[in-house]
């Protein structure tokens, strides 16, 4: 059986959150005997899998899940769900995590929005430019690709 024959049954097994990453990720395979079984079971692997499975939740300021969500209340459930505490807040969350270069980046990483030094949205890097996040009121929990270069990247101690 070849690779690309055994993608059907396992995207059944991996289940709905898994088939979001894999779409967010631009279709690499992160499944069983795709990836290192390592690099699926870390925290940050884990919380991109929960934030994807949250697409459509609907944005409410302060809300922290499970059905609506802010910013950061996003990054938090998910972090939490993966085993992780973070701080509430986008700034605090920045300062809580290990500052990495865009092109140490990975996906699970966060990623922090700011105008100067002061940080005011996070998400959650998919891969591929791209990032989980609960975007403003009215809006969902959607994949979105980064619009800006005025961000900076943490990753989860």
């Amino acid at each position: 059986m070849t690779a690309l024959n055994r993608v059907p049954s396992l995207m059944a097994r991996a289940g709905t959150a898994s088939a979001l990453t894999l779409a967010a990720v631009g279709g690499s395979v992160v499944a069983p005997g795709f990836a290192s079984e390592a690099a699926a079971a870390t925290p940050a692997y884990k919380a991109l899998q929960v934030a994807a499975s949250k697409k459509g939740s609907p944005y409410k300021w302060g809300a922290t899940g499970p059905r609506r969500f802010d910013c950061s209340g996003l990054t938090l459930y998910s972090y939490k769900k993966a085993g992780k505490s973070l701080p509430r807040t986008a700034a605090q969350q920045y300062n809580k995590t290990r500052h990495i270069s865009p092109g140490n980046r990975k996906a699970g990483d966060l990623v922090f929005f700011h105008s100067g030094s002061n940080v005011y949205h996070v998400g959650i890097y998919a891969g591929k430019g791209k990032i989980w996040h609960a975007p403003k009121t009215g809006d969902v929990v959607r994949l979105q690709k980064i619009w800006t270069k005025s961000v900076w990247y943490g990753r989860v101690k």
